[in-house]
C-alpha cells in the first residue's frame, strides 16, 4: 500500500510575520520560499524561517489543520510554535547539509 505525506507549516520572517500553507512535498515548497520562487505574501514580508510543521498521511485532514491554524488568533498561533520551537529556529536549516554536520 502506498505512503501518502502531507504537511501543514509555518513560516516567519526576521519580524515573526507568518505565513501558513499547505504542501505534498516539505523540503521542495521551502525552497520555494527561501528563493523567493513567487510573487506573494511570502515573498511580501521575506518569510524564509521554517519555525512549525505538521506531518499527515491523508490531504482531506491537512487542508483542514491549515484552515483550523488560519483561523486561529496570532497569539494562539505563536503559543503553538513555542511549544516545539521556542528559540524559532529554521527547522530546515540542517536540510541538504551533510549529515556529521547536522548533529552538531
Amino acid at each position: 500500500m502506498r505512503e501518502y505525506h502531507f504537511y501543514v507549516y509555518i513560516m516567519a520572517s526576521r519580524s515573526l510575520t507568518l505565513y501558513i500553507g499547505f504542501t505534498s512535498n516539505l523540503q521542495r515548497r521551502i525552497g520555494q520560499h527561501k528563493s523567493d520562487g513567487w510573487d506573494g505574501f511570502s515573498k511580501t514580508y521575506q518569510c524564509h524561517r521554517l519555525v512549525y510543521f505538521e506531518h499527515f498521511q491523508n490531504a482531506t485532514t491537512a487542508i483542514a489543520r491549515e484552515k483550523q491554524l488560519k483561523r486561529w488568533s496570532r497569539s494562539k498561533k505563536i503559543t503553538l510554535i513555542k511549544s516545539t520551537n521556542p528559540a524559532w529556529s529554521d527547522l530546515s536549516a540542517p536540510w541538504g547539509q551533510p549529515i556529521e554536520q547536522q548533529n552538531r
